[in-house]
């Protein structure tokens, strides 16, 4: 027989779980070609194409331009072969062997045909509150293993009715040829309501009677995608109080999911750009400034904006419906500290306390993926957690790693990280790691991607924080004993920087202006830092600035009670009485535990404290200078309410922080804002809070536009928790405008201490070369 050109090609990408392969199918149908197309055990697909060269070319032309909606091809490696005449061509069963690593798709919000369908009298999914397809619905919270085929899913719990099979064996079904979720009502998960015990509570429609119920007042624990949420009125002061009181969550905000965008509108303003994020595939929350006449007040006490998603699942779109509000309180379901609880069991261990019902359904959830979470600084996109529908795609960046690297990230609102070739695979959002059950989580997905990956941990390089005292360093640290794997430190903030730098795309070896924000980090002279100018590199960085030391008396102790982060300060150029006077005359005496005896004790041991050079601990003590916040509930909660307040202050032309020199260092000098700030109470405070937020940012740039790496590239890069913030931002921008410069934010993970594993894989890469 003699043989017939071929060409055999190997996909990387978004290319299982998406209809890849169906789509595959149909191109090489059209295209007249021959020959098969199936998954392997990387998650990238194999395709074989024989045919002459016109019916290839045309094959390879709808390839690239009639791709599925989710799919995304990053790489194509080709080889022309010559193999025996094909007859057809095939979707042949999947194969456990890996050719090359490709990305593990993330879980999709539902499609507009699959809502559709569900809406639509007469359809057979009407009602049907899991209906997906090859473009939407769960991938990653239900994924076992790869490759993504039903039997590595939850899925496979479900066998497909004659119906189902049928529609999957068709190649003409656009949206249900070999799309491995499909289900119906007939073959599919079930959905019913119990108590908060657990007893079933009879009803023929469990999604609006669970409406009904919230509609009434009761709180309901609502099995979703990639965890439990906790569904209320966001419209009833009394249940909304009755659920803070219930969950120990006195003041931080909750999410809400809204029906529609027409629903959001009545609650939130909208841009654009917001919308866009709202719509997309990935339904984010997007932070937006609220409409708080249609909102009860404890929904985001002291803030001016709200969380808001739309539903991403036919079931949460079936229950907002069923509500007189169409929109509810959508928070996480889990207590304080813990994680989101993905199962029956944790639900009634944990949840019971918390609400009235639960409605569940018997479909598995493998994977906890929190819901992501976006908002925009100065009108730009900027991550404040990664994870559902964004999570595990891979970050690309510019850089080869010559080994594997497991990257630890830091300990709070923290993620880890593989990476491999020129791709970092950054975990969904995993938490503070001061839980044992979070940092539990944490090991669990690193080991789910070093075993999917194909990643020798005994090989691998690890890499930890250098805070001697952080959970995730000790995790590190006992892979390291267990596998024998070498394991590196990183400072934290070069980290940030590393971080930012990968995410823009900067080349090894290019030293670039970084200016690195947030609440703490080790620095190497043994002080917290926190609000830091370097010059760096991903091999090395060089301290060209930083804000002024200030004592935290107490150390952690005036990271949770900004009362004492502001008698340090004060301790800087006032007396112990005069104080102890102030804060009284502020009324923050009574917000320290022991009183006036606490205020004192801070103040004599404020010389002998830990110092911090910290952008949160500065923005700790206006918040409560101003009586803004006196307590921090949640991370990072003054800065987020002061930001919140200065939004309605002005600008202040005659206060400007001053930039010294000390050891060829610049240091900005923020006592002298307190001092400013004392003269001014009796005036417009939310201005001094804007004027704060701007001149720390301004006075950041000036630094950063000294070095000569700003003023040779022009652009200064920006990273760390703090760099959300608009005020800040916008002082920034205005500063490095007079000179020219840029100023670049982070784009595709979080700036904060989400997206550190980045930083610390890209730099563990440069020092092992």
């Amino acid at each position: 027989m003699i043989c017939e050109y071929s060409l055999k090609l190997l996909v990387i990408g978004i290319v299982q779980g998406v209809g890849f392969r169906p789509f595959i199918y149909r191109a090489a149908s059209r295209a007249g070609v021959k020959g098969y197309v199936r998954n392997l055990g990387g998650s990238e697909v194999e395709v074989l194409i024989q045919g002459n060269v016109e019916n290839v070319h045309k094959f390879l032309h709808l390839l690239a331009s009639e791709m599925p909606p989710p799919a995304r091809i990053e790489e194509i490696s080709g080889e022309e072969t010559c193999i025996d005449h094909l007859s057809e061509f095939k979707i042949l069963p999947s194969l456990t062997g890996m050719g090359r690593r490709s990305m593990i798709p993330p879980d999709i919000g539902i499609c507009e045909d699959c809502l559709r369908e569900v809406l639509e009298p007469g359809s057979r999914w009407h009602g049907y509150p899991f209906n997906s397809c090859a473009w939407c619905g769960p991938r990653f919270s239900m994924m076992y293993g790869v490759p993504y085929d039903r039997a590595n899913t939850s899925m496979r719990d479900f066998p497909l009715c004659e119906d189902c099979k049928q529609e999957y064996s068709d190649p003409e079904n656009l949206r249900r040829f070999h799309a491995q979720g499909i289900s119906c009502p007939n073959c599919g998960p079930k959905v019913w309501l119990t108590d908060n015990k657990g007893l079933k509570i009879q009803t023929k429609n469990p999604i609006a009677t669970a409406g009904q119920l919230i509609d009434e007042g009761y709180i309901v624990g609502v099995k979703g995608l990639g965890g439990f949420h906790i569904a209320a009125l966001a419209t009833n002061e009394e249940v909304v109080a009755k659920l803070r009181e219930r969950k120990n969550r006195p003041s931080k905000p909750f999410a809400l999911m809204a029906l529609d965008i027409r629903i959001v509108e009545k609650i939130a303003y909208l841009d654009d750009v917001s919308r866009r994020l709202l719509t997309s595939p990935e339904k984010p929350i997007v932070l937006l400034k609220a409409r708080k006449k249609h909102l009860a007040s404890l929904v985001a006490p002291g803030l001016d904006v709200i969380g808001v998603m739309l539903p991403y699942t036919a079931l949460h779109y079936l229950l907002l419906k069923s509500t007189k509000d169409k929109f509810l309180i959508m928070t996480s379901g889990n207590k304080r500290g813990k994680p989101m609880c993905i199962d029956e069991e944790c639900a009634f261990r944990e949840l019971s306390s918390f609400v009235d019902f639960f409605l569940l359904h018997d479909r598995r959830i493998v994977n906890r993926v929190d819901d992501s979470v976006v908002r925009l600084t100065e009108g730009s996109p900027v991550f404040l957690r990664r994870s559902r529908g964004y999570a595990p795609m891979w970050i690309r960046v510019p850089l080869v790693f010559k080994k594997p690297v497991i990257a630890f990230g830091a300990d709070f609102q923290s993620a880890g990280a593989v990476a491999f070739e020129d791709k970092v695979v950054l975990t969904q959002y995993i938490g503070d790691l001061d839980d044992y059950d979070i940092l539990t989580d944490l090991e669990r997905y690193l080991e789910f991607f070093v075993k999917v990956y194909r990643i020798n941990p005994s090989n691998a390089l690890l890499v930890v924080d250098k805070h001697p005292r952080y959970t995730s360093r000790l995790a590190g640290v006992m892979w390291s004993r267990k596998y024998g794997a070498e394991v590196m430190d990183v400072q934290h903030h070069h980290a940030h920087a590393a971080s930012v730098l990968a995410d823009r795309g900067v080349e090894p070896g290019e030293t670039r202006a970084v200016i690195t924000i947030d609440g703490a980090g080790y620095g190497v002279d043994g002080a917290i830092w926190g609000g830091e100018v370097l010059e760096a590199c991903y091999r090395s960085f060089r301290r060209i600035g930083h804000l002024a030391y200030q004592p935290m008396p107490g150390g952690d102790a005036a990271a949770r009670n900004p009362v004492r982060m502001l008698i340090g300060v004060l301790s800087r150029f006032l007396s112990e009485d005069e104080v102890v006077n102030l804060l009284k005359k502020r009324n923050l005496i009574d917000k320290l535990k022991h009183g006036e005896r606490e205020a004192r004790v801070s103040y004599r041991i404020a010389r002998k404290s830990v110092l911090t050079s910290s952008t949160g601990r500065v923005l700790d003590a206006a918040s409560a200078l101003l009586n803004v916040c006196y307590a921090r509930t949640y991370e990072g909660e003054p800065a987020i309410r002061l930001e919140a307040y200065a939004r309605r202050g002005r600008l202040y032309d005659d206060l400007h922080l001053p930039v010294g020199e000390r050891d060829g260092v610049y240091v900005v000098n923020t006592t002298e804002a307190f001092e400013y700030m004392l003269e001014k109470l009796d005036g417009d405070m939310a201005g001094l809070a804007y004027t704060l937020l701007f001149r720390l940012g301004e006075a950041l740039a000036s630094i950063a536009a000294r070095s000569p790496a700003a003023r040779r590239h022009g652009v200064v890069y920006v990273s760390g928790g703090a760099s959300v913030n608009d005020i800040i931002i916008r002082g920034m921008r205005r500063r490095l405008e007079e000179d020219g410069i840029r100023l670049q934010l982070q784009r595709r993970v979080p700036p904060g201490d989400g997206g550190i594993a980045l930083g610390q894989a890209v730099i563990a890469s440069t020092l092992t070369e």
